[in-house]
């Protein structure tokens, strides 16, 4: 069973989530939470898989609480939920740690295979933030200070991790990767998970934006 915790200030929109999601059968919502300050101790005491999180809450708001709860070891997925898709919103919840980014107007069906998708290790955005995040990271923001920073961190990769990383940040999966540099599929999970270590980063996402960011003044 997957474990959900639910994190929205709203009653009426908890309610309906944990409706919905009670349809599935591998499922399970554990707890729920109106204010992102609840989130450390929900999370210790329940053991959740992922957390349902909206933005906008009247004391801790979801992306601080995001942020405090990826930087922590063991932490569950995060798969932010929200009506609010503004650029600096959609990027700072990726850089903090959350593994997918969707809109309230998001069908059921599509949350629920969401939801599987994020707990199995890959990212998951809609279709609406994936086009506001294109617009935002081919645009001209800060592009020099963060390439070279981006640039200084994947430097201190080996030569063939630093050729994984550069692979995931195309959006190619572990057997692609597998089957592009000629590794064994285990391999391939190994270095992912040493880049993740070396650089700090929480997951695929933000490795991806990682070399985006390094490979950004060589494609201007």
């Amino acid at each position: 069973m997957i474990r959900v915790l639910l994190v929205d200030d709203d009653a009426i929109v908890r309610a309906g989530l944990r409706l919905m999601l009670g349809g599935a059968p591998d499922i399970e919502v554990v707890a729920e939470a109106a204010d992102g300050a609840d989130v450390p101790a929900l999370v210790a005491a329940h053991r959740p898989d992922l957390v349902l999180m909206d933005i906008r809450m009247p004391g801790v708001d979801g992306l601080t609480a995001t942020e405090a709860l990826r930087g922590r070891p063991g932490a569950p997925e995060v798969l932010v939920l929200t009506t609010f898709h503004t650029d600096a919103h959609v990027l700072r919840a990726l850089r903090v740690g959350a593994a997918g980014f969707l809109l309230k107007d998001t069908p059921p069906q599509d949350i629920v295979t969401a939801i599987r998708t994020v707990v199995a290790g890959d990212p998951v955005l809609s279709p609406a933030v994936t086009r506001r995040l294109i617009e935002q990271v081919t645009g001209s923001f800060g592009q020099d200070d963060r390439a070279a920073a981006a640039r200084t961190r994947l430097a201190l990769l080996p030569d063939r991790e630093r050729e994984v990383a550069r692979a995931v940040g195309r959006g190619l999966s572990n057997a692609e990767i597998a089957r592009e540099l000629h590794l064994a599929l285990p391999t391939v999970k190994t270095h992912v998970s040493r880049i993740l270590t070396r650089l700090d980063l929480n997951n695929r996402v933000q490795i991806a934006l990682l070399v985006h960011d390094a490979n950004t003044s060589e494609d201007a």
